[in-house]
């Protein structure tokens, strides 16, 4: 994600990080080019291309906007959707270890070991969840959190971070067996547990349930063709300024269709991405905190206006 204050006015016209520019300045160039060969065609040749009405054009051009915004507003939705869960992830996840601190006593060993236990594995299902989302490699991250008896268990799972859900609730079964909990306070407990799958489960939904195929490619071609068709429709009226009018469309449209693209899948690596691992890291730091560890990690800071 990009994090910058706003820029100067003139400054924004330079800025690349963050810009979807790299990813369609192929298509604007292509317009751009289109734009020059009509224009310089028109010039040469009047008659080629006689005096078109604006009005079709304007009226397939107001049609793709209805498109491309109705495609944007969902995307957005889903980006934001993602975010309000990793929210609900970091309160959920700061309950259950203050509950855990709380609920259970400490001042036996059995008691503080259950408690760094499930605080533990709280964190490493945080990195867990981050990993399956993105389809990278969690150990790494987690294999400091579970301990080597889990590992096999853990190793073998069709899910990780549910398999480390299980974990937490299986400890606090054997918490209440011991009678380090209460039944009440367990429940209150399963809660926040049960809060943080429903996380992952909400999560899971939209990385795997995308915005419709054919509605992406209706919008998609119907930029294609209106970019295309744009220099034919405004050489007469615009000569040899047909190339600047056809490229500054071409980035509005195309830019458009390529944000939405990006933002329909939040929880990527690019720069429009949710920043996964800096929230990741900020749950890290605030649960180890409560267990009173020294030193704490760094939290992820911004390299070049960009949090991963």
């Amino acid at each position: 994600m990009i994090v910058r204050d706003t820029p100067h006015s003139f400054r924004l016209f330079f800025i690349l990080r963050g810009s979807v520019l790299p990813l369609i300045y192929g298509k604007i160039l292509f317009i751009t080019l289109l734009g020059v060969a009509v224009s310089v065609a028109q010039h040469f040749y009047p008659k080629v291309f006689p005096d078109f009405t604006l009005a079709p054009v304007a009226l397939f051009g107001v049609a793709l906007s209805l498109f491309l915004g109705f495609r944007n507003n969902a995307s957005y939705d889903r980006w934001w959707e993602g975010r309000k869960q990793w929210g609900q992830l970091v309160v959920a996840s700061r309950s259950l270890s203050h509950q855990l601190v709380s609920y259970i006593d400490g001042s036996e060993k059995a008691g503080a070991d259950a408690q760094k236990y499930a605080i533990k594995l709280s964190i490493a299902f945080v990195h867990a969840l981050r990993h399956k989302l993105r389809n990278t490699d969690a150990w790494p991250d987690i294999q400091g959190y579970v301990t080597e008896q889990d590992t096999p268990f853990l190793r073998e799972a069709n899910s990780l971070p549910d398999a480390i859900l299980r974990l937490i609730a299986q400890k606090l079964g054997q918490c209440r067996e011991q009678h380090l909990l209460s039944d009440i306070l367990q429940v209150s407990l399963h809660e926040q547990i049960t809060a943080m799958a429903e996380v992952q489960a909400a999560c899971e939904r939209i990385q795997t349930t995308p915005l419709p195929f054919a509605y992406m490619l209706l919008v998609q071609r119907t930029a294609y063709l209106y970019c295309f068709i744009l220099p034919f429709g405004i050489v007469a009226s615009q000569g040899l300024v047909t190339p600047l009018f056809s490229a500054i469309i071409a980035y509005t449209f195309f830019g458009l269709d390529a944000l939405s693209e990006e933002l329909a899948a939040p929880f990527g690596l690019s720069a429009n991405h949710l920043p996964l691992h800096a929230i990741s890291r900020t749950i890290e730091i605030n649960l180890l905190d409560i267990l009173g560890e020294k030193p704490l990690p760094d939290p992820i800071e911004a390299q070049n206006h960009r949090l991963a």
